[in-house]
């Protein structure tokens, strides 16, 4: 039958619906049935296979693979695997559909159970089988299991397979080894990016690295899967220097959405928007920048590098059907970081009124922007709907943006008793929060209790006890300040900050640590030091004011908007030396 091939699915349908209503119809050739199934697969047309389900049944057809691959694709496992069993006596293709569908959706016991079945039948695995197989075993870390199944692919004559070599190297990376690659006979670019990928999983920066500079041979894979493993490992600034390499190859190479999507989170370590702007560029004549996973990525980084506008355009470009849950999250998070609750709750609503469904992420993003907005009683609304109205569990990072919501409301006493309300221990976080309650509410000895409980917790942190030291300084108790200073011998961890400048991002250290952190540090110091003298001979007093200009500042946690050198959150004020560079737009800083 040709539209079997090349027509739409609609006369297909029309077809194959016809012997339900006409039971005199001559059943269809099984291939008729196995080709629309295939094709419904991986389509998100459950209901369209549904409708077909019955069908076969009165016809005996057999093609149950194919309809576990439906269900399966439409992430309906438990029919996937109800179809599968119903079949007393499996063969081969239905052992490795229903593999196939356990091992992508991480049931790795199950993946075994079903292999050890297969093999107890006689049924020896193929090339389909082993890397579905060898997944599953990675996943779980069974350096043994893995081994005895390496023996059984060169038992079944897969050796050589490039497929299951592959699967097997990703497997023995995962757990802890080298050696099959080594001993490889023949190996492709498949089989270095396999390893590299999995070094870089594993932390093993160095070890991917070493292997990717050896590698004869380069394709996209490879330098996305470098490029991947740095931003994944913290290392934004190895990722950024090795696109820019990338791209400097021209048509050579070209990126692929995965590539854009992996550099995109490392401009937003250095709020590095130009940088940023320029790979926007890069994507659009690509055509990649319609791909949802880049536009999702896209509202990321701008939201992160301070750039509301473009985040929010980022937003309206992507189709409404296409709008998944990270998006919707992305965007609440920007308006939650820069202190926009109303906006924050407002695109929350939107987004429930699209009938996409909260996460854990949701809330907490949502319930610190209305920490920084000042919003308790609807965070409070919303702390309490999580549970009963969106099947949310409250886990501990809520309850630490609820006694942030409190703390910096000034109802230091009621967040305490939050936290002594609270249906698991306290960890870190939430007394972190507590201690780091707005400076302009003074509440000592809860800072001290607080204090007390984190330095137990989290010993090292030197950050807990600078911050109860502060306390003691707004509180002229020297005595204090000093005797726990010496107890401890507190220092604080060298500041980080970041500019960008003409697309390139600069970090600055601080004390000691900065004659290190940039090439111009000596000079930069000798030419403030003289500056500053030629000020004080000048006559000059010092005024924190910054006119007519918002400056905006990012710390670890959120946004600082500063509009004549202060800022709303009322615990910061703000000096910017040369902001005299920048006088047509906002200026971003970022510090940690």
């Amino acid at each position: 039958m040709k539209w079997n091939h090349h027509a739409s699915l609609r006369p297909a349908m029309a077809i194959l619906l016809e012997p339900l209503f006409n039971s005199s119809q001559l059943p269809l050739p099984p291939s008729s049935y196995a080709t629309v199934f295939q094709a419904f697969t991986g389509k998100n047309l459950l209901k369209q296979g549904q409708q077909l389900h019955p069908l076969p049944s009165r016809h005996a057809l057999p093609f149950p693979s194919k309809m576990v691959a439906m269900y399966a694709s439409s992430g309906d496992i438990v029919s996937a695997a109800r179809i599968f069993h119903s079949f007393p006596n499996p063969f081969l293709l239905l052992f490795n559909s229903i593999v196939r569908a356990y091992s992508l959706y991480k049931y790795s016991q199950e993946t075994l159970h079903i292999f050890i079945r297969m093999h107890s039948l006689n049924f020896r695995g193929d090339y389909f089988t082993y890397p579905f197989v060898l997944k599953s075993i990675a996943d779980q870390e069974l350096l043994c299991i893995g081994k005895c199944t390496h023996l059984l692919t060169m038992k079944d004559g897969l050796r050589f397979d490039l497929y299951v070599a592959t699967s097997l190297i990703d497997m023995y990376v995962k757990c802890g080894a080298r050696k099959l690659f080594d001993e490889m006979p023949v190996r492709d670019v498949s089989s270095w990016n396999a390893l590299i990928s999995g070094y870089m999983k594993e932390g093993s920066v160095g070890l991917a690295r070493e292997l990717f500079d050896e590698m004869p041979t380069k394709n996209i894979v490879s330098w996305t899967s470098m490029i991947s493993g740095y931003t994944q490992n913290g290392l934004a600034a190895n990722a950024l220097q090795l696109f820019d390499k990338m791209s400097r190859r021209g048509s050579e190479l070209k990126p692929n959405w995965v590539t854009i999507m992996s550099i995109l989170p490392a401009c937003t370590h250095f709020s590095a928007l130009e940088q940023g702007r320029r790979i926007h560029r890069l994507a659009q004549e690509e055509s990649l920048d319609s791909h949802p996973s880049v536009q999702t990525a896209l509202v990321g980084m701008y939201a992160k590098c301070g750039s509301l506008p473009d985040a929010k355009l980022c937003v309206d470009r992507i189709k409404p059907s296409s709008r998944n849950l990270v998006a919707w999250n992305s965007m609440i998070s920007a308006y939650a970081s820069h202190g926009r609750g109303t906006d924050a709750i407002q695109t929350f609503e939107l987004m429930i009124q699209a009938g996409v469904r909260p996460d854990s992420i949701t809330f907490m993003v949502l319930l610190l922007g209305c920490s920084h907005s000042g919003l308790v009683e609807l965070g409070l609304r919303y702390f309490d709907s999580m549970s009963s109205d969106y099947a949310v569990e409250r886990r501990h990072e809520h309850y630490a943006c609820m006694v942030d919501l409190l703390g910096c409301a000034g109802r230091l006493v009621e967040a305490y008793e939050f936290i002594s309300q609270m249906p698991m221990p306290a960890g870190a976080s939430v007394w972190g929060a507590l201690l780091a309650a707005r400076r302009c509410h003074r509440n000592l000895e809860i800072s001290e209790l607080a204090a007390k409980k984190l330095f137990v917790l989290e010993p090292e942190n030197s950050g807990n006890y600078v911050i109860l030291a502060n306390r003691y300084s707004e509180a002229s108790m020297w005595d204090e300040k000093r005797a726990l200073q010496k107890s401890q011998n507190v220092r604080k961890n060298p500041g980080c900050s970041w500019i960008e400048i003409d697309g390139k991002a600069y970090m600055f250290l601080s004390e000691v640590a900065a004659a290190a952190s940039y090439p111009q540090a000596e000079e930069i110091h000798l030419l403030l030091r003289e500056v500053s003298e030629r000020m004080k001979e000048a006559g000059y007093v010092l005024d924190t004011k910054v006119k007519k200009r918002e400056i905006v500042v990012r710390d670890v946690n959120r946004f600082h908007h500063f509009q004549e050198g202060s800022c709303s959150c009322e615990d910061f004020f703000l000096f910017v030396f040369g902001v005299e560079e920048f006088p047509n737009h906002s200026l971003l800083l970022s510090y940690k």
